[in-house]
């Protein structure tokens, strides 16, 4: 079952198109990633879809609701985290967190539990009583997102959660997200840190100059796109000539700095290996190491960018 569905979306601002008629279907109890350069409207479409603006033109509909007609009624059963910083300056991290589930009529022991449990979780527990004004942006940013879990919702949308964080602490977020999806929340996330959205995601949409350009899994994204494999060969130092050796070799850089290192990348990447290892073995040039290095979302996400800004020109 889909809990967002949205058809012939547009957003304009004057002669600016921020988003171009996009189409999504996001499922229920899923991770599902957007993903983009800066200005290709990811956040414009979050803030279409969270009620937040109100689009030019298409329809869009949010568990079971047309949130165009019934914004109010949207914005009871989803949580969203912005990449403003937002907090309340002069309460203490706890006393945010009890605030905010007050706001949402939590029950008392129910509110008192969470508190506790997202002070746990987001390891705030040394922080609970300071002052939200005295913490640093990234202590700013785990209670601005813990907040969003003191209510029941059904969809969280969060735009790039992760900022300021350090590793421990985003790591720790991005598995409690898994968490609360095996409990049955739906969650739309969007990150500039392309190894997250491969860890997090079920399904990811790629969005640039306000058109969805490709949509699917990771892995199946990678099938489609992934076909450029890099292969990574280290050779002992030697007197020899190595690029006038592989003069007529293409697509293949060789490192200096650290050693002697021989990078393929190439759609014919296992072609070019053989022939630079027939040269090699001619040569009398042993080989101390050699590594295949997995195709990554983030360079399906280059290559899918590229390939959409080069149709465009």
């Amino acid at each position: 079952m889909s809990c967002i569905v949205a058809n012939s979306l547009s957003k304009s601002y004057g002669s600016i198109m921020a988003v171009d008629g996009i189409d999504l279907s996001v499922n229920s109890g899923k991770i599902f990633g957007f993903l983009g350069p800066n200005g290709a409207g990811k956040t414009t479409t979050i803030k279409l879809l969270t009620t937040l603006i109100a689009p030019t033109s298409g329809t869009i509909n949010i568990l079971g609701m047309d949130a165009i007609r019934h914004p109010l009624d949207v914005r009871k059963k989803i949580g969203v985290v912005l990449q403003q910083p937002s907090y309340e300056p002069t309460l203490s991290v706890e006393k945010s967190l009890e605030k905010y589930g007050m706001m949402w009529n939590v029950e008392r022991k129910t509110r008192k539990d969470r508190v506790e449990e997202l002070l746990s979780v987001f390891d705030l527990q040394e922080i609970r009583k300071m002052k939200n004004d005295d913490l640093s942006i990234g202590q700013r940013r785990r209670v601005q997102v813990a907040r969003e879990f003191m209510h029941d919702i059904e969809l969280l949308f969060l735009d790039e959660p992760t900022v300021g964080l350090d590793p421990s602490a985003r790591r720790g977020l991005l598995d409690y997200i898994k968490k609360k999806v095996k409990e049955g929340l739906t969650i739309f996330f969007t990150t500039h840190i392309l190894n997250e959205a491969e860890y997090l995601c079920d399904e990811v949409a790629i969005i640039n100059k306000g058109k969805i350009i490709a949509v699917d899994t990771p892995n199946e994204l990678k099938n489609k796109f992934g076909r450029e494999k890099t292969i990574k060969i280290r050779i002992p130092e030697t007197k020899k000539d190595i690029r006038g050796l592989l003069i007529d070799t293409k697509d293949y850089e060789i490192d200096f700095n650290s050693g002697t290192n021989i990078t393929i990348r190439s759609n014919d990447s296992e072609e070019v290996l053989l022939k630079i290892l027939q040269i090699l073995t001619a040569n009398n040039i042993s080989i101390e190491d050699l590594s295949v290095m997995p195709t990554t979302l983030e360079e399906i996400f280059l290559t899918v960018v590229k390939n959409s800004n080069a149709s465009n020109n």
